[in-house]
């Protein structure tokens, strides 16, 4: 797999005592090229990502941002979204489930108690669990209901990816009499949780999307992690960074998105066939619409990768104040995320779209595997539309107003 033209951002060091960034990125980049392979025939079998989760777990990304005295590999964000765009650019899809095992674990300590989320993630990382699920808000939303043994969990949602691989799921619930609603943890090999792979989309088929039915399942009280209540007197600036520590990370895999179809272009390019296909030749790469595709798609990306990585030090500035964050530091916080994740949206749309062009009617071969990166943003794009953060730019920009907390799918 080629370097890609739009680089991921510098390698910062950690400050926890972990193997540090250079390190885990390293990791990605061997891993990512292991995926690269046969990222072209899994994408065609559609079949979930068992073995895919096995390469992560082997690798030890699975834990990279569990403490290392609580045995993970004690990364942080940066480190995180560094290797979510690495491997993204090898297969948007499994970059995405990393992606959600990642805020889904991340948030479970993020709302637990102290103890509570240190105990969770000492057994996540000695079992090497795979997060799934998600805490956006849905309609109908899951009820939790109070009973004589603790609380139970019932009602069926749809997740974008890890339900079908998940050792452990992350949803939002609302409590009965209170609608308040709650982040949950709960083991899909309860009785009563059913996993159906029913999400059948064209891109990201190996996110492991689905939906999950809880019927009546048991609910213990340490289950349950803390409050997603968006009201101002519960929510506090540091909890609503849930939002944008989130979002980045769609910005992160768009990115990954865009820089890894560029990579595989310009490969095909310059050697004149695809790598794993030396019988499909190409046309010369002299050709000045073909230079000027480059460029436009390379300066589009680029600028979009230097506006994640602004965003990315804002996060993790954020997350370093901790209980000193304002409700205006988080709103500056969050536009400048949703403005990181417009950027990237369009880079990843142009480049895996315009790519296709670029190769021209070879790029139209399944055994080339070109249309996976378009179909797999394509999909990650309407999850995700990004009409909704474009407001919420300019309504900051004019009026001053703060955004929404809104988690991401």
């Amino acid at each position: 797999m080629g370097t890609a033209p739009a680089p991921s951002g510098p390698v910062v060091e950690s400050d926890q005592p972990g193997p540090g960034s250079g390190h885990w990125l390293r990791v990605a980049r061997e891993t990512a090229e292991d995926l690269a392979t046969d990222a072209v025939a899994r994408d065609q079998a559609g079949k979930p990502p068992f073995d895919e989760v096995s390469r992560l777990r082997e690798s030890g990304l699975l834990t990279l941002l569990v403490p290392a005295d609580l045995g993970g590999g004690g990364g942080d964000w940066t480190e995180a979204y560094a290797v979510v765009r690495e491997i993204a650019s090898a297969d948007g899809a499994i970059g995405q489930l990393l992606g959600c095992h990642y805020f889904t674990s991340w948030s479970a300590r993020f709302l637990a108690r102290s103890a509570l989320g240190a105990r969770l993630e000492r057994r996540s990382a000695a079992e090497g669990w795979c997060w799934g699920g998600g805490l956006a808000r849905q309609e109908p939303a899951l009820g939790l209901t109070r009973d004589t043994r603790g609380h139970v969990l019932n009602g069926r949602q749809s997740y974008a990816a890890g339900v079908l691989v998940a050792d452990r799921l992350a949803v939002r619930a609302v409590r009965a009499g209170t609608g308040e609603p709650v982040a949950v943890v709960v083991d899909p090999a309860l009785a009563g949780v059913a996993v159906d792979g029913d999400a059948d989309p064209f891109g990201q088929r190996l996110a492991a999307g689905g939906s999950a039915e809880f019927d009546a399942v048991p609910v213990a009280a340490d289950d349950v992690l803390g409050s997603l209540a968006a009201d101002e007197d519960v929510l506090s600036p540091r909890t609503a960074l849930l939002s944008p520590v989130g979002r980045l990370l769609s910005a992160q895999l768009r990115l990954g998105m865009a820089e890894g179809v560029l990579a595989e272009a310009r490969e095909y390019s310059r050697t004149g066939h695809a790598h794993w296909h030396p019988d499909w030749p190409v046309g010369s790469p002299q050709d000045p619409q073909v230079l000027t595709a480059y460029g436009e798609l390379t300066v589009l990306t680029r600028s979009a990768s230097a506006l994640a990585d602004e965003a990315r030090q804002a996060v993790q500035g954020g997350l370093a104040r901790g209980e000193d964050l304002t409700y205006e530091d988080h709103a500056e916080i969050s536009v400048l995320v949703a403005m990181a994740e417009a950027a990237a949206s369009r880079a990843a749309q142009e480049s895996t779209a315009r790519a296709l062009d670029i190769i021209g009617a070879r790029s139209a071969s399944a055994r080339l595997g070109f249309d996976r990166f378009w179909r797999n943003a394509r999909t990650h794009t309407l999850y995700e539309p990004v009409g909704h953060r474009l407001r919420d730019v300019g309504d900051y920009f004019l009026n001053g107003a703060h955004p929404a907390f809104v988690l991401p799918v």
